[in-house]
């Protein structure tokens, strides 16, 4: 399984509220009272913590069909552990944890796949913070693009790959948790040794075996490997 469940998406459709939330908005913060699950009918939404040292780690970018704060299901957690930011206009619908856990504890089936699927992002951000702590900045960047090339990647004729979502330097920075001079200064270098190319916040991968071979890359399947 590499996305929500498909009747997870009907379940809240039939139960939940629908929200338009505009962009730059949060949906929750960090430490807020944790008490509703969110699916995502259009827009993306930047799941971000906040580190030690008061930099912003985004965790994950979730877009359509995506669910937002999965992670509370089935926990006496009662604080949200990350905070919600909508990247563009988006659509959302809504769903009370406590009601979820009860339709989802009548259909076993929904149930198991619900199971998997949190397993899996589970398996995604441990990936992440892996590349952050053992490759530092460098690994860090070099495995998000990787990411972001096998989740919004466009394989052309040529062999290179571009990147459908667009992203700034603030963005990668917090994708890596480090500053944008950090990010400036890797990307430049990427630019010159012609892996990458840059331009107007679109990312193109000239090497995909080059970012591979720096961070040391284990070849994880490609729904583990993703920025969502």
């Amino acid at each position: 399984m590499q996305s929500t469940p498909m009747n997870l998406g009907t379940l809240f459709e039939t139960n939940g509220i629908k929200y338009k939330v505009t962009k730059n908005q949060l949906l929750f913060a960090e430490g807020d009272p944790a008490d509703m699950i969110y699916f995502i009918l259009s827009g993306k939404v930047a799941l971000t913590k906040e580190t030690a040292n008061g930099r912003a780690l985004t965790l994950r970018i979730c877009s359509k069909n995506d669910c937002i704060a999965e992670g509370i299901l089935f926990t006496s957690s009662s604080l949200y552990p990350v905070s919600a930011k909508v990247l563009e206009e988006t659509f959302v619908i809504g769903l009370k944890k406590g009601q979820l856990e009860r339709l989802l504890a009548v259909q076993p089936d929904l149930l198991v796949d619900c199971i998997e699927w949190l397993q899996i992002q589970n398996m995604r951000e441990q990936s992440k913070l892996r590349d952050l702590l053992l490759y530092g900045k460098k690994g860090a960047l070099y495995s998000t693009l990787i990411r972001l090339a096998n989740t919004y990647g466009e394989l052309q004729s040529n062999g290179q790959i571009e990147i459908s979502h667009l992203i700034t330097h603030g963005e990668l920075a917090t994708l890596c948790a480090t500053s944008r001079e950090v990010i400036n200064r890797l990307v430049q270098q990427l630019k010159k040794d012609h892996v990458i190319q840059y331009e107007q916040n679109k990312i193109t991968i000239l090497n995909l075996h080059y970012l591979r071979a720096i961070c040391e890359c284990d070849h994880c399947p490609i729904f583990v490997c993703q920025i969502n």
